[in-house]
Formats: C-alpha cells, structure tokens, sequence
C-alpha cells in the first residue's frame, strides 16, 4: 500500500520524504519492524515510542509517523509530523485494514461496571436474530463462532481493526465490543465508526491510572462525544453520570431506566436465584438472570436490539433464550442445598449490587457468606471501601488474595480490613490462600446458605510477581460443593 493512502486518513503537519513509498507493514511495535515498514511512534504510559526512532531507521523501516521529528533524518526514511500519535495509528490502522468497521453494525458498550454482558448479550442477540457477529470482550472474542483470545478489554488499534477486518471477511454484519475507560483515553478506538454507544453506569475505579473520578468520567464521555450523527447513544438515566454522557454527542440521544420514564423501561416482577420475570416496555419476558443490576444490562440491551432495527416481538423472545456469561453472577449448588455463586464483582458498587441481589432473595433464610480480595498495583483507596461494604451486606466475611502482583497479599488484606469496624472484624477472617478461603467458606455453610466468591469471575489465573498460575474460582468452588 503506498503511504500517501494510508496519510489521506490523518491530519498531517509536515512530510519529508517520499509519499509515494510503498509501504509493507504497519507497526507501532519496534520489535515487529521489518524492511518496507510505516512505524508509529506513540508515546505510552510507561514506555515513549519516539526513543525507538534510532532502532528502526537501522532496522529498514520506510517511513516513520510521529510527534517531534529526530535531529537526524534519514535520507531513506519518510517522516511524517503530526499533532497526536495515538490518534493517528487509529486512523492508519482502520485505513491499512479498509475501515472495516464501516462494513459492519458495530455498537460500543463502556462503564463501570455492566460492559462485559451488555455486549456479549448484544452479540448474541444478533446470532438469535439470524446474523453473523463479532464480540470484543474482556472474556473472549468472537469472529462469528470462532473463540479468540482476550488480552485486554479494548485491544490496540491495530489488532482492533485486525479482528473487524476478519468479522467482516467471514460474512459478519454485526460487532459488539467493550469500550475501557483506558482505551478511550489512550485513544485506542480513534478512526473506528460506530453505529451506537451504550452507558451502563460509572462508580469508583481504575482511579491509579485515571487519578480522580472526574478524568475518569472524561474519558467515558469522550466515547460519546465522538459518535457520529448516524449512530445512537443509549444511557441508563437512573445513573447520575447517564445525562452527561449526552451532553456533547451528535449521536441520536435515548435513554433507558428502571426507575424513571425512558425510552427503553426495565421493571423486576419476579425475582429468584436462577432467573427472573423481567417486564421490558410493558411485556413481561422470563429471562435466566437475577439481580437489579442484571436488569439493568437486559433493558439496555432490549434498548440496543430495537435502535439496530430489530423485530420488537422476535427480539423479546429471543431474550428470553440468553443466558449468563461466564463468570457474571454464575450460581452453583451443592446436593445439601447450599448455594455458591462466582461473580466477577471487583469494585465496592458491583458488591454492593451483587449482595443486594442475594439479601433480597434470600432473605432471613440463609446467611451469606463472602470471600473478596482486592488486585495488586491498583487503586488503594478502593480497598477498605470494598471490605466494609462486604462486611455490611455478609453475615461471614472472608478477607482473600485476588490478583496481588507485585504487592504481598498480607499488605493489601491489611489495608482491606482498615476499612472494618469492631463488629465487622469480629465475623471476618482472613486467608492470603484464595483456594483455602474458599474451601472454607464453603464449609462453613449449611443448607440454604450462599457463598458469594467475588472479584475474578471468568479469569483463570491468578497473577503473583509477575506470573500467571492456573486458578479458576469456578473449578475451586466446585470442587468443594462436592466435598461437603
């Protein structure tokens, strides 16, 4: 592809050099050059491309984009200046791979908490439907019905577009994809088209890189604040951030709730530990979900389904055929009747949304007993937040490793339990060993009781210095349901 085709997708400064170079690859990754290739130099969080300006000139790069030009210049290499690089890959990349996402119905969905079912439900709804999807997701990604790895919620722009070229190549029509908070400030999903956006709520999180709860919010508004005016954006008006994410887009404005008058209304008739009789708009549809929070993800994606122009009547049956994503709220039973159910829940409001579920349904029946830790390396301040809220929806709490990292789990449950009173401390213990916390909340309960084990959810490891070790909460609870 000559490089003048891939510079008519970006705002260009200044080019030196010789636009018409045919260029091989497109990299932002020094390591992945080779002869022929355009190389992006972005300046990361940890690591500034621009340093590698020297190692690929050497390595036979043909053409290099990026911020401030080298005192050195190459007479064999074509530079090109622009204001922002991270906003250029993205528009380079859509354009090296043919804008797929053109081709394609592809709905973003971002907050805190909520984006993993919302979308893995909106892509599994377009298959009901009789159509070919993707999903990017922080479980798995989906070409059609091929499972592909998840590295991360939102992948960078070039294995972003990467995955939409092949959606597209195997006859998809339709894309779903988990927008981080991350990826739109690193402006990972610059140059991609969208055909809507949904809002599912914001509380504390991810406050070690965003810092403060506002820049957070900034950067899930400017999801918003990009669509275009062929596109719709979809907002949980219950949630207080909801009518600011409408403030500045030109996208088509809707809102859905559980509470308040909306375009798209959720309201829980019937609930239970295994399903619930959710009326949406008025018609009641028997879904395979429980909790209030998972009402709120159903009506949203209710509210997605008929905005994409589907059938109303074939789309609330079609609901009433999907089923819970791995690891969100996954229930588990034991021959003696207790209950332990997996959950993703990693930040003090889904715990507070997660026991509220399990306290109303059951009840003064059963206690609740709950294991929760806290992941290393990121925001502190969530901790004692997380353990008190636990403490005050439990009748037993067990205080535990999640992923520690780089940090000793001791020091993290410590900073867990500074969030505890008295009272609170006196029915929590503490077990750095997640399997051991595990095995023995399980055998604490008796017939009736739930075991709520929260923070991982899908994940299959459990990340120690550095490591990933094989760990599944769900194959652990399991196996002591059955040894009871």
């Amino acid at each position: 592809m000559k490089l003048s085709h891939l510079l008519s997708a970006i705002t260009v400064e200044e080019v030196i050099g010789n636009e018409e170079v045919e260029i091989t690859s497109l990299e932002c990754d020094s390591r992945k050059i080779s002869l022929g290739s355009l190389f992006v130099a972005v300046r990361g969080v940890n690591v500034d491309g621009h340093r590698f300006i020297p190692i690929v000139t050497v390595g036979g790069v043909a053409a290099i984009v990026c911020e401030e030009l080298p005192e050195r210049l190459e007479s064999t290499v074509t530079y090109v200046k622009v204001s922002d690089s991270a906003v250029a890959l993205g528009f380079l990349a859509s354009q090296w791979y043919g804008n797929p996402s053109r081709q394609l119905q592809l709905v973003g969905v971002t907050g805190t908490n909520g984006k993993t079912t919302t979308a893995t439900l909106i892509y599994e709804m377009a298959r009901f439907e009789g159509y070919k999807a993707g999903l990017l997701s922080t479980v798995v990604n989906y070409i059609d019905t091929e499972a592909v790895h998840a590295d991360q919620t939102t992948p960078d722009p070039l294995t972003l577009n990467r995955l939409l070229r092949q959606m597209v190549d195997a006859g998809c029509e339709y894309a779903a994809m988990e927008v981080s908070s991350h990826a739109a400030h690193q402006h990972r999903i610059a140059g991609l088209h969208f055909a809507g956006g949904v809002f599912t709520n914001l509380t504390r999180d991810h406050l070690d890189y965003h810092k403060t709860v506002d820049a957070y919010l900034a950067a899930k508004k400017s999801f918003f604040d990009n669509l275009p005016a062929t596109a719709f954006a979809l907002t949980n008006a219950d949630d207080k951030a909801g009518e600011v994410m409408l403030q500045n887009t030109d996208a088509r404005r809707h809102t859905y709730s559980l509470r308040t008058r909306a375009d798209f209304t959720g309201k829980i008739v019937e609930s239970r530990l295994d399903g619930t009789l959710l009326a949406l708009n008025g018609h009641e549809v028997e879904v395979l979900f429980t909790g209030r929070f998972n009402a709120y993800n159903l009506t949203a994606v209710y509210g997605a389904a008929l905005l994409l122009g589907w059938n109303p009547d074939r789309v609330l049956v079609d609901m009433s055929r999907l089923v819970p994503v791995a690891g969100r709220f996954q229930p588990f039973h034991s021959t003696d009747g207790v209950t332990a159910i997996v959950d993703y829940a990693h930040t003090p409001d889904a715990l507070v949304n997660v026991l509220s579920t399990i306290r109303d349904i059951v009840g003064g029946r059963g206690q609740i007993i709950t294991v929760v830790g806290a992941g290393g390396n990121r925001d502190k301040g969530k901790r004692p937040i997380m353990a008190r809220e636990a403490a005050l929806r439990s009748d037993r709490l067990i205080l535990t490793s999640d992923n520690p990292r780089d940090e000793e789990p001791d020091a993290i449950i410590a900073d867990m339990r500074e969030g505890l009173d008295a009272r609170a401390l006196a029915a929590t213990l503490c077990i750095a060993d997640r399997r051991e916390a595990i095995r023995t909340a399980v055998s604490l309960a008796k017939e009736g009781d739930v075991v709520l084990v929260a923070g991982k959810g899908h994940e299959d490891y459990q990340e120690i210095r550095g490591v990933k070790h094989h760990f599944d909460d769900r194959e652990v609870v399991q196996e002591a349901l059955s040894q009871l």
